[in-house]
């Protein structure tokens, strides 16, 4: 199998990647490797304090308008920055050892997060505050502190009264475990195609619909050279065109074919979102050394079982 980033790719946490000399199985157990296997850091226990505290004069109680357990469901699925060659699993941290599971926790394997919040006070003229991301302040190195990509994303409101403060515990873990551990998502493949321009002048009706992609391509001529276009991201934007031309849109006979699509024996592209945890190139990268590993390992068991 081969592989290459598409070019222009990645956008932002998105990426494209074409894939060759390859079948459908091989592309999807890279699939299932992203989903499932890719380990990151994810929030995996919460600590709420609880009780009445005075401030300035004022009672506030640690009463919220979510369950704790909503609460700790939200503070899961935020993005945690995450360094693989830098942290553990919890089982494999030697600080662990011959400790109970509810004791775990080093610097090897775990990050904690504070978040202490209030609701608005007596006087303010505000009646609700939203606690948001950016509010985890990291017990450690800045560089896990949660991007600013990720900090707007709201975890719950307080009301005058009301405040909340926790400590969040974030740990390495796999997707198949929970999705909190899944680092990609909208994860998709389809075989490459190129386009083939049978009919210029009956193309026109496409052409002069003056359409254009996302990127700001034009569909258009220019697109083909030598009839052909094999270009990947130009040839995606053509099969979403056609839809302008095809069946129930009354030019589908003016159009009669005029450009048709059709597979590239061998070759696929793939394309998936990263939360944001890990650079996509990482996953994927990670994926297939996950893969490999499984297979070196079930290679080895074969082997011993014929000796």
């Amino acid at each position: 199998m081969k592989a290459e980033v598409v070019s222009g790719w990645p956008k932002d946490n998105s990426i494209r990647i074409s894939l060759s000399e390859t079948d459908a199985s091989q592309v999807n157990a890279i699939r299932r490797a992203l989903i499932s296997d890719v380990p990151k850091l994810a929030i995996n226990r919460v600590n709420f304090s609880q009780g009445v505290v005075e401030t300035n004069g004022e009672i506030l109680e640690s009463v919220n308008v979510l369950p704790d357990e909503v609460l700790a469901h939200r503070l899961a699925m935020i993005p945690i920055p995450t360094y693989l060659d830098e942290f553990m699993f919890p089982e494999d941290d030697p600080n662990n050892e011959n400790l109970p599971e509810d004791q775990w926790g080093s610097p090897l394997s775990q990050i904690i997060y504070h978040l202490s919040k209030r609701g608005p006070s007596e006087d303010s003229e505000e009646t609700l505050v939203t606690v948001y991301a950016e509010d985890l302040n990291v017990l450690g190195e800045t560089k896990l502190q949660i991007k600013d990509e990720h900090k707007r994303i709201p975890i719950t409101v307080l009301s005058k009264g009301p405040y909340l403060e926790l400590y969040a515990y974030a740990t390495l873990g796999r997707g198949r475990d929970h999705a909190k551990w899944s680092p990609a998502s909208a994860v998709t493949f389809q075989p490459r195609q190129k386009a083939i321009l049978k009919n210029a002048t009956k193309a026109k009706v496409l052409f002069n619909l003056d359409l254009k992609s996302k990127s700001g391509r034009k569909i258009e001529s220019g697109m083909f050279k030598n009839k052909e276009c094999t270009d990947i991201d130009a040839v995606i934007d053509l099969e979403k065109a056609l839809h302008q031309v095809g069946y129930g849109t009354g030019r589908e006979e003016e159009f009669a074919d005029a450009i048709v699509l059709e597979e590239i024996p061998g070759e696929y592209v793939f394309s998936f979102e990263s939360d944001g945890s890990l650079p996509p190139e990482e996953i994927f990268n990670k994926a297939c050394e996950e893969l490999v590993a499984r297979f070196e390992k079930i290679s080895g068991e074969i082997d011993g079982a014929l000796a």
